[in-house]
């Protein structure tokens, strides 16, 4: 509750006036039948008929003073219980975005997906019914009871004994459905991750003719979840026909034990009718109560979704940074016995004892098998992950004394994944730095060898970008992947193999520009082509998680065996 009370505290009044209004809408509920009553047993009984048009006139003003508030109502528990989605909708993105990769990796993309719409969804569909229900239920059951007592005791008493056993019903019924819809809401996580892996992999999935082995998995995944959704739903199925065989059976006794009455003269017929209304208002309302609570059933595990992902550890950020106003001027990068383990509960370790020192400005490569440990490496240096063991410094600084803005604001990094969104080229490169001119933008695309391929476009930076860049070849993507890196004027700059989907000759001349224009920038490149690495300032060998050597081309091919099958083995397919 407390994640939603600085929401209702701003808004107060849409939480104060919905239930009121409801109330209000409510309690002419009971006056309408006393009304209809006089007219059937005074008025038209002894011909009365001014007594009938008051009464009548008096049933027109209560009809729009109840439609006024009903309408005022609904709107403003309308209104409140959107407002209250929003808000915590807004807190739960937030909270993602401060997310590490270790915290991204706990919570699946379709569960994220699944508790930032429909979770929230679910909350925003119980707080409306509760604004306009959970007030005026209670007042509908309580007032309708009591002028069932004031019009007659003994057919008030037969409502008394039904109460009680639809109350027991309706509670049996939610304890059943409590746990049916967590079990459902994680079958919707599964679903969403489904659509949202063949989605991104479409192109893939054409490519092996695997269009009908997707077909069947999301069919077995979409039955998984028909099956839960109906095995929790069916609850709520169940309470209409519970509470109309209520309604049938106390309407029957009543209408026995009332027929009796009437034959005697012992009760008038507009008694009766207006007796009946209110049984039915007291039924209702149990039924309207019973509906907002298996809503609140469904809400609560909902909100229990939620609660994990706001209340998640965010295992960095900077709050005890020391140097949180420092900037970063140098780019020297030095690692002092680094060790790493994704699982702390797992003994074995990503990287091993690291310690080596990136000189400002230099360029280095670091190549190695697949699963060396490479980018975990330069993931720590920006702090995607924290190190395990041992200390990473940036211009002579632990880099968890840094703030992460400041941090991360000198060092731009070009993953594996080259990843481009929807909007025009110019607007994805301004990624890099919102405020950049043109001349810096189109010196940053000279320097990737972009600008040759943007050039031909007849929109040239206009030019309007599918999601994920997908109307751009592999390598122009990794290109401006690079700009747009480029354009932020980092400090310090990793590339993940973010050159493999280019030509030889388009890399080296990269490789070229980086060297001749970014001098006094520190350039971290891992690559899988040693044409790509030879003339770098210094290149890493990693193997198995360790360093194995460290040192310049002609060095390693003399005394480096993990490197000299590299290069050999490259050598060879070159030659074929």
């Amino acid at each position: 509750m407390d994640k939603y009370m600085p929401t209702i505290r701003k808004n107060l009044y849409c939480f104060i006036l919905a239930p009121i209004l409801m109330i209000l809408e409510a309690s002419g509920e009971f006056v309408l039948p006393y009304l209809n009553a006089n007219i059937i047993d005074k008025g038209a009984a002894t011909g009365d008929v001014a007594y009938i048009l008051r009464n009548g006139a008096g049933m027109a003003v209560t009809a729009l003073f109840m439609l006024l508030c009903g309408v005022g109502g609904a709107y403003f528990a309308i209104k409140g219980a959107a407002i209250l989605a929003a808000d915590v909708r807004i807190r739960t993105f937030r909270t993602i975005q401060k997310f590490s990769f270790a915290e991204i990796d706990n919570f699946s993309t379709g569960s994220l997906i699944t508790r930032i719409t429909n979770d929230i969804t679910q909350i925003q569909n119980f707080a409306q019914s509760l604004l306009r229900g959970c007030c005026r239920s209670p007042v509908m059951l309580v007032g309708a009871l009591c002028m069932s007592f004031v019009l007659n005791i003994k057919l008030a008493l037969v409502i008394c004994v039904v109460i009680p056993v639809l109350a027991l019903l309706i509670f049996l019924l939610i304890r059943t459905a409590s746990p049916r819809y967590t079990v459902m809401q994680e079958k919707l996580d599964g679903l969403n991750n489904q659509i949202n892996e063949t989605i991104i992999n479409e192109r893939v999935i054409k490519s092996f003719v695997r269009e009908d082995y997707e077909k069947d998995r999301f069919v077995l995944v979409n039955e998984v979840l028909m099956e839960k959704s109906i095995r929790a739903l069916k609850i709520m199925i169940l309470l209409q026909p519970v509470s109309a065989l209520a309604i049938n059976v106390t309407t029957l006794a009543v209408v026995w034990i009332a027929g009796k009455e009437i034959m005697v003269g012992n009760m008038a017929v507009g008694t009766l009718t207006a007796f009946i209304t209110y049984l039915t208002q007291i039924l209702t309302a149990l039924n309207f109560l019973a509906n907002i609570f298996l809503q609140g059933t469904r809400a609560a595990a909902s909100d229990r979704r939620i609660t994990e992902v706001l209340r998640a550890k965010i295992t960095l950020s900077d709050e005890h940074a020391r140097c949180r106003d420092k900037e970063i001027r140098e780019g020297d990068i030095r690692f002092e016995n680094v060790s790493f383990q994704y699982d702390p509960a797992r003994k074995e370790k990503v990287l091993k004892h690291i310690s080596l020192h990136v000189k400002p400005g230099q360029l280095v490569s670091i190549v190695g098998s697949t699963g060396s440990g490479k980018t975990t490496l330069v993931s720590l240096i920006p702090r995607l992950y924290d190190v395990s063991e041992g200390t990473v410094f940036v211009d002579g600084t632990d880099v968890r004394d840094y703030s992460l803005h400041g941090l991360r604001e000198a060092i731009a990094m070009v993953l594996q994944k080259n990843t481009l969104f929807s909007g025009t080229i110019e607007e994805n490169l301004r990624w890099g730095n919102e405020n950049a001119s043109m001349e810096e933008i189109e010196t940053a695309c000279r320097i990737a060898h972009a600008e040759e391929f943007i050039r031909r476009f007849p929109q040239k930076y206009g030019t309007h970008l599918e999601q994920g860049g997908q109307n751009l070849s592999g390598g122009q993507r990794q290109r401006l992947c690079i700009a747009r890196a480029l354009v932020k004027n980092p400090r310090i700059l990793i590339l993940d193999d973010s050159t493999s989907a280019v030509d030889m000759a388009t890399d080296a001349g990269i490789r070229r520009a980086f060297r001749e224009e970014l001098k006094g920038m520190t350039k971290i490149i891992i690559a899988q082509r040693i044409s790509s690495v030879m003339d770098a300032d210094q290149i890493i060998v990693m193997n198995d998680g360790e360093i194995e050597d460290v040192g310049t081309h002609s060095e390693l091919i003399r005394r480096c065996r993990t490197y000299q099958e590299i290069y050999f083995s490259q050598k060879e397919d070159e030659e074929k």
